[in-house]
């Protein structure tokens, strides 16, 4: 007997052998043309996401205790912000410390305000104007936080003045919206973030939207460390977005930055950011530490495969 090595198969097992390879073929061929593919979504910044430029912020509330702090907080946050950091950038920080924390990040990152009032000069001890603020060089300023809402029970119409204050000396606002933990459990979200968004952007003009965004704060969320899902914060969003077209139109509803905020860190940004309505982040604590506000400033796209 010939070496195995050696050994050929007759003429009619050959024939067998190459009728059943293209049969095999032929078969995995039309597996594949019905089957399901994995594609990866396209790098994020291709996404309809991006024709509105995420918008990374930090509040940083009644922190830190000293203007020396406050520097050294501005200027390692300002030094995370690169060429490449995909991302808009600012900063509300308290009253004492605006001027320094302009000087500290130049032109990298936006300082504005925690709060304004609606008047604009008088007897009205403790107030600042948005004329004031402006006459600093700030162009931002937040209205509506929930801690404002809850703590100094501000109104929608003290809300909404607040924010026409600011439109009408050409700055711009960031209106916070959000449910407490009662109306999420109540399933209220949506008609809570309608009547918010409604009452706090009454009298404002669509021409005079380009200077508005909008941050969707869940209560429950902030300061807790929990976080919504970033399924729960797309459906709110996209809710939101949808109550903005009823308001002002397609056009407006899809050129506004919608953020979220309530608790965001640096193991919860990349998540939420690739949602398609979800267009930049208000962060709370995280952003008194420049490594972790660096890190969420710098988010990383994630590539998710989808079923095509």
């Amino acid at each position: 007997f010939a070496e195995p090595s050696s050994f050929v198969s007759p003429p009619s097992m050959m024939v067998a052998s190459s009728a059943v390879s293209l049969i095999l073929v032929t078969i995995a061929g039309l597996t594949d043309a019905f089957a399901p593919k994995l594609v990866a979504t396209p790098e994020k910044f291709c996404t309809s996401l991006f024709a509105r430029r995420p918008f990374i912020t930090g509040n940083w509330k009644l922190n830190p205790q000293s203007k020396e702090e406050a520097i050294a907080l501005a200027q390692g946050i300002a030094a995370a912000v690169t060429d490449e950091s995909p991302c808009d950038v600012a900063l509300f920080v308290p009253f004492p410390f605006i001027e320094c924390a302009q000087r500290a990040v130049g032109n990298k990152i936006t300082v504005g305000a925690e709060m304004v009032t609606p008047q604009v000069m008088g007897a009205f001890t403790g107030a600042i104007s948005a004329p004031m603020l402006k006459s600093v060089g700030v162009q931002w300023a937040l209205a509506g936080h929930s801690e404002r809402r809850t703590i100094n029970k501000e109104s929608d119409e003290y809300i909404n003045a607040q924010c026409r204050a600011l439109i009408n000396q050409g700055m711009s606002v960031m209106l916070c919206i959000g449910e407490t933990l009662a109306e999420f459990e109540e399933d209220l979200v949506n008609n809570v973030c309608a009547i918010q968004l409604k009452k706090g952007l009454s009298g404002i003009t669509p021409e005079e939207m380009s200077r508005v965004a909008i941050a969707y704060e869940p209560v429950w969320a902030i300061g807790t460390g929990k976080v919504a899902t970033p399924e729960i914060a797309q459906s709110v969003h996209a809710s939101c977005r949808k109550i903005l077209k009823k308001m002002y139109g397609e056009e407006i509803a899809n050129e506004t930055r919608i953020l979220y905020g309530g608790s965001v860190g640096p193991d919860s940004v990349d998540g939420l950011l690739i949602q398609p309505d979800i267009d930049g982040a208000l962060v709370g604590g995280a952003s008194l530490s420049a490594e972790k506000f660096g890190r969420i400033i710098n988010f990383q796209p994630v590539d998710v495969p989808q079923m095509v």
